[in-house]
């Protein structure tokens, strides 16, 4: 028997914004995350990174498995520029919790493309991609305490802080702050 959500979201991908089309990884994009993923500045705030080549593959390999799974709870995309079919970032929705129809996002974006609203695009179509075709009820994010224009981007797109995390993450060798974002499925309506 076939899952109408699954069916649904296999269906709804790629998703396009005015200026962007977030789709599935391939094989062939490891080259163009390994772009971001080294770049100490990018991976500043993540619990990754900088990342080796061969991480940088590893990871896209996971992702392409993940891909597979039935049904799919992971969603880790690549934000490619419609203009020209560029690979600038990646983001995801992961469904955390089925029972409940929870969820939470992320993304990153080429230090070239901070800035421009990307992320805030992005970020919005995972929302409805999230309460859409996923069926789910609440969204998260979290984004280190220090990293003030990933909260922006949260605060842009609708989600509203719920807290603050202490020490919540060990990450490159310091205890780290979180903030935690969240946005309901009527909030989204609204």
């Amino acid at each position: 028997m076939t899952d109408p959500l699954q069916t649904a979201a296999r269906d709804a991908l790629p998703l396009t914004t005015p200026r962007l089309i977030v789709r599935d990884f391939v094989g062939d994009d490891w080259f163009a995350v390994h772009a971001y993923a080294a770049d100490p500045e990018v991976s500043r705030y993540m619990d990754w990174g900088p990342n080796s080549t061969s991480e940088t593959r590893a990871y896209v390999e996971r992702v392409l498995v993940a891909q597979q799974e039935k049904p799919r709870r992971d969603f880790d995309l690549a934000i490619t520029m419609r203009a020209h079919d560029r690979l600038i970032g990646g983001c995801g929705i992961h469904v955390s919790n089925p029972q409940i129809r929870e969820g939470w996002i992320g993304y990153v974006l080429s230090r070239d493309c901070w800035g421009q609203g990307y992320a805030s695009e992005a970020a919005r179509a995972l929302l409805s991609f999230g309460f859409g075709p996923l069926g789910l009820h609440r969204i998260f994010a979290t984004c280190d305490s220090r990293n003030l224009a990933s909260a922006r981007v949260l605060e842009k797109i609708g989600m509203r802080r719920e807290g603050r995390l202490h020490e919540h993450k060990w990450q490159k060798g310091e205890w780290r702050d979180s903030l935690l974002y969240a946005i309901l499925e009527y909030e989204m309506r609204d």
